[in-house]
């Protein structure tokens, strides 16, 4: 009953925010917005539109994701390595989420689920979802969520089939979240520190948006933090790229001014006391997700770990995140199971 009661209230504050943003003229279509040219679906981003990638992004049930930024004309972003850049207002972040047909072979074509924009207006960040239709022709703007199946075949080569779950517009503030604030989460200086082909040609994303007026005061390359690629170890040591995943897929919420702040758990890349890290601390609230368990993580013991636990569970009162998933991240799991098990 209380699930029921609080999701319907999410809606309806949902529904009533949509109310006021209609008044503004929130376009009611994706294509409406002219970020893309020739065929929508395609997404080839328009003149001013720049795709980016993350070097380790947040995990989202399997989803691929289509990232592009649109800055104010003639404005750029100030260098900071310490948090995610402070885009100028009139700043959209575009992120589209798809499944492959075929993980394998991306020629056989894909099926865009949802795009989801943040736009900085003079106010601060306002989030906005559409929704693609099945003939993958437009995106039409969703408040209340949904939910859809997704089939593909996976990398193994195995047919997958899971619900796709939609955030409703009230649930996206739970995790952009920052002292009571939205806020961006992915694009930071050491996740954008990375490789992208730009029509053919590779080139590292700080320098090209330097190159582009996109980004000021950027110092040398060698210098600049960069997060490794959570699943190749080239990249980073077992230690860093286990932080890399948990900083983003769990420090949005899990640090001191987050919305999990009273949980005493800080995962966040730059956290060095092991205590707020979880090591050997004893939850503060868990309840029945605590899996029995005493602490959140126990060197040397993965299965005697909270955290282990709760990322394995698909329960919604005990798994975590709480929202943005129905489905287990198994090679995650495995990285973290590896981290914690070289725990001294």
């Amino acid at each position: 009953m209380r699930t029921y009661l609080f999701g319907s209230l999410s809606v309806l504050v949902a529904w009533l925010t949509l109310v006021s943003w209609r008044t503004a003229a929130v376009p009611e279509k994706l294509s409406e917005y002219g970020f893309f040219t020739g065929k929508l679906a395609d997404q080839q981003p328009a003149a001013g539109v720049v795709p980016y990638t993350l070097n380790t992004p947040l995990f989202s049930d399997y989803a691929e994701k289509l990232r592009f930024v649109k800055l104010p004309a003639g404005q750029a972003v100030a260098y900071n390595d310490t948090s995610v850049l402070n885009f100028p207002v009139g700043t959209t972040l575009i992120k589209t989420f798809y499944f492959s047909n075929d993980f394998r072979n991306p020629a056989k074509g894909r099926r865009l689920m949802e795009t989801r924009l943040l736009v900085h207006q003079a106010e601060g960040w306002k989030a906005f979802d559409y929704v693609w239709n099945d003939e993958q022709t437009d995106a039409v703007l969703e408040v209340a969520g949904d939910t859809k199946m997704v089939r593909y075949i996976d990398a193994k080569g195995e047919n997958r089939q899971h619900a796709y779950m939609i955030p409703n517009l009230n649930q996206c503030k739970g995790c952009h979240n920052r002292n009571e604030v939205m806020v961006p989460i992915g694009p930071s200086i050491r996740q954008l520190n990375g490789d992208l082909a730009y029509t053919g040609k590779k080139e590292n994303q700080l320098a090209h948006w330097q190159r582009s007026g996109m980004l000021t005061g950027l110092p040398a390359l060698s210098t600049c933090p960069k997060t490794p690629v959570w699943n190749k170890p080239e990249t980073g040591s077992l230690n860093d790229r286990a932080r890399a995943w948990l900083d983003i897929n769990c420090a949005h919420c899990h640090n001191p001014n987050g919305p999990a702040m009273t949980s005493g758990l800080n995962l966040r890349i730059s956290e060095t006391d092991p205590t707020a890290l979880g090591i050997l601390k004893p939850p503060v609230a868990a309840g029945r997700g605590s899996g029995g368990h005493q602490f959140d993580i126990v060197p040397g013991k993965p299965d005697e770990s909270i955290l282990i636990y709760r990322l394995h569970s698909t329960d919604p009162g005990e798994m975590m995140p709480e929202l943005g998933r129905k489905t287990v991240h198994t090679e995650s799991l495995a990285l973290l199971r590896e981290w914690i098990n070289a725990m001294k």
